[in-house]
């Protein structure tokens, strides 16, 4: 399936889409080509042009244009912290899935980290032109995008699925705090300053 037809069905017709991925064999290398690693590249890229054409803003000193060095550097930290945090996350899923009784099947986690995570990678667009970065929260649309395909491809029974979801909800936003965190270490930013000033 086209990458542009399965970003289309996850976010506009995610119950009858879930079904479908479910019963699709791929493997972790197919999944990071030709799913993960071409849609977690939408924000940083976008990150790039937002942070050198418009920039930055800066509270009580106006708008700073990042140079295009500190942009990509900013943007390669964002975007591997992306690929290892859903891989991560398809860990905590597929670990987690017994005590909720369901099915442990590390490709099948991996799938409902990566798919859910649609709707937050397309959300990083909103990265060229920063001013709308309060926008992102549409991103939060992923976590409806778990709830929908948690149960079915993890095979979680019912009257343990709600609770499944939410225990990787919960997991998702602090591996998201985490994992910002730790790249946001390494990343510029306009307190910091520049080499030579």
């Amino acid at each position: 399936m086209a990458l542009t037809d399965r970003v289309k069905r996850i976010l506009l017709t995610p119950k009858a889409e879930w079904p479908v991925i479910d019963a699709e064999q791929t493997s972790v290398a197919s999944l990071y080509t030709g799913y993960i690693i071409p849609l977690a590249a939408i924000g940083p890229i976008a990150s790039i042009l937002g942070w050198t054409v418009f920039g930055l803003q800066v509270p009580f000193a106006g708008s700073y244009r990042l140079p295009i060095g500190f942009a990509v550097r900013n943007a390669a930290i964002q975007y591997v912290g992306a690929l290892v945090g859903v891989f991560v996350l398809g860990l905590i899923i597929d670990g987690l899935a017994p005590t909720f009784g369901g099915q442990k099947n590390q490709i099948q986690a991996l799938k409902v980290a990566a798919y859910s995570a649609t709707a937050a990678w397309v959300v990083g667009i909103l990265g060229l032109i920063p001013a709308l970065g309060f926008l992102g929260l549409l991103g939060l649309y992923s976590l409806y995008l778990l709830l929908l395909g948690l149960p079915i491809l993890m095979k979680a029974p019912e009257d343990k699925a709600i609770g499944y979801t939410l225990v990787v909800i919960v997991v998702a936003i602090v591996l998201a705090v985490a994992v910002s965190a730790l790249t946001a270490r390494f990343m510029w930013h306009p307190a910091m300053s520049l080499p030579g000033t």
